[in-house]
């Protein structure tokens, strides 16, 4: 990655014309957190870095959302994690 997902409290890994990267950003934008996007191609384009991608973190789809450094899933696990207010907790940790 150009950038660390160490860099931002919340990155969000996504591509081009595929709606689930829309749905976690909007769902982020919605409970006003902050966060940084990394968008790699569409389906006709950038394969070889998101196969990368996919390999490097372990998670076959995107997005891919970081908080704190942490894969902590995709959309819908990013939607469960700010409607139990989990994700204020997990934004409020320090790295050790």
């Amino acid at each position: 990655l150009p950038i660390s997902v160490e860099q931002h409290d919340v990155v969000v890994v996504g591509m081009a014309m595929n709606p689930h990267p829309y749905r976690a950003r909007r769902a982020l934008a919605k409970a006003g957190i902050a966060f940084h996007a990394l968008n790699y191609g569409s389906y006709l384009s950038m394969w070889k870095p998101r196969l990368a991608l996919k390999l490097w973190a372990g998670f076959p789809t995107f997005p891919m959302v970081f908080v704190k450094g942490m894969l902590v899933g995709g959309a819908s696990d990013l939607i469960k994690l700010i409607d139990s207010g989990e994700i204020h907790r997990l934004l409020s940790q320090t790295k050790a």
